[in-house]
Formats: C-alpha cells, sequence, structure tokens
C-alpha cells in the first residue's frame, strides 16, 4: 500500500492515461476534482474502474451500456457528472 498520498496520486493519474483523449479527460478530472474528497468506497470504486478495458468505459460513459455491478455504476454516473473546472 502506498503511505505518500502524492506517490498514490501520481500512479492513479499514470492509471488514466488511456488509449482516448476523452477517457483521459474524464479519469483525470474526476481524480483532481474529486477522488480525495471521496469516500474510502468511492475511492476504492475509482480504483477498480481503472482496471476496466477502455472500450467498455467509453460505453459506460456514453450511456450505451452500464457496468452490472451498482457499484462501479455509481462512480461511472459520479465521473459523468463531474463539472468541468472553470479558470
Amino acid at each position: 500500500m502506498i503511505s505518500d498520498p502524492t506517490d498514490e496520486h501520481k500512479k492513479l493519474r499514470w492509471q488514466c492515461r488511456r488509449g482516448m483523449k476523452e477517457l483521459d479527460f474524464l479519469l483525470t478530472r474526476y481524480l483532481d476534482q474529486t477522488y480525495s474528497s471521496a469516500s474510502t468506497s468511492r475511492q476504492a470504486n475509482f480504483r477498480a474502474l481503472l482496471a476496466v478495458e477502455d472500450d467498455l468505459l467509453w460505453e459506460w460513459f456514453l450511456g450505451r451500456s452500464k457496468p452490472a455491478d451498482s457499484e462501479l455504476d455509481a462512480i461511472v454516473q459520479c465521473i459523468r457528472s463531474t463539472p468541468v473546472a472553470r479558470s
């Protein structure tokens, strides 16, 4: 287990890098804006989501299908509703 939160954040940021810029954007936006304040279980669900294949993630984020696991579906919906930060 990673003890330094900055190391964990760096590791997760690397895992957010996908084969699609759109997925990179969605996952990194959630990581930067919401992950640190999320509950422990929500953080675990996000980490589990990062293990899912890109094509399936994209289908979920587009709303074409949804995860069978209700916890994964909840994190997908949370990520979909994370607002774009305004500068």
